[in-house]
């Protein structure tokens, strides 16, 4: 399910961190688990899937200026779309888990608190179709696509659009994504025919140098992509996971939310 929350800064001109991703899952987490702290836990430990927490979202949408590594927010209002690979009996559940909850986005440097004023159920425009339905449709990311291949220390080496393998692995996250879900001749079957392939603008695929949990222990960066697109082929249930987990990996940390542009 895929959901659009409309929310407001507490204060005019409020700042938030420039790597302001994990504060942000952060706070999502802090929702659910308001709410129901076996299902939170579910979603931060397990997810959906064997391993993978099937949650992804987009970057905010909202006019800022960067100051140094805090970006200056120069409207109160603000907009993201916040994604789960979930039942669709579980819809009108998280709907209302986040109806006028307050958030906080922080770090050391910064606090901003922000209330949510509006909760939209967004249609997915496969919805309707049968579930192994073949679709072929064009998806353009709303947050950094991150792809890598792994080296021997098991830290990724990070891929441009642009290179020959980034497709592949692409489809190999895409695959290990279904097989955490479902049985191995069933994900087999479903993924029978998927197909990745990206689409370039006619200027190049902007890439984004990130850190994930700043100024700790466990901090890491990440290189994404965007300023292109991606067209998949495949049975509706593969096209959904892909359209509510994200595309790539460092999904649940905002990486890789994506949109259909053309059905």
């Amino acid at each position: 399910m895929r959901i659009r929350l409309t929310f407001y800064a507490e204060k005019e001109n409020s700042t938030i961190p420039v790597n302001y991703q994990y504060p942000v899952s952060a706070a999502i987490y802090k929702i659910l688990q308001r709410a129901d702290q076996e299902y939170s836990q579910f979603l931060h430990k397990k997810g959906y899937g064997r391993g993978f927490k099937m949650f992804s979202f987009s970057d905010l949408n909202i006019p800022f200026k960067i100051m140094g590594d805090r970006l200056l927010l120069l409207s109160s209002k603000a907009e993201m779309i916040v994604c789960f690979h979930l039942p669709r009996a579980a819809e009108t559940f998280i709907k209302g888990l986040f109806k006028s909850q307050q958030f906080v986005i922080a770090d050391k440097e910064s606090k901003t608190a922000f209330t949510i004023q509006n909760v939209e159920v967004v249609d997915d425009k496969i919805k309707g179709l049968k579930e192994e339905e073949e679709v072929k449709v064009v998806l353009k990311p709303l947050s950094p696509v991150v792809c890598g291949i792994k080296n021997e220390k098991g830290n990724y080496i990070f891929l441009s659009p642009e290179e020959d393998r980034f497709e592949e692995m692409i489809w190999l996250n895409w695959q290990e994504k279904v097989r955490s879900i479902y049985e191995k001749p069933e994900a087999d079957y479903l993924m029978d025919n998927a197909f990745v392939r990206v689409m370039f603008f006619k200027n190049p695929p902007k890439s984004r140098l990130m850190t994930i949990k700043a100024d700790t222990p466990e901090q890491t960066k990440i290189r994404g992509y965007n300023n292109f697109l991606l067209e998949i082929t495949g049975k509706k249930t593969v096209a959904e996971l892909i359209l509510n987990a994200g595309v790539g990996v460092y999904n649940a940390q905002g990486m890789g939310c994506v949109e259909i542009v053309e059905p």
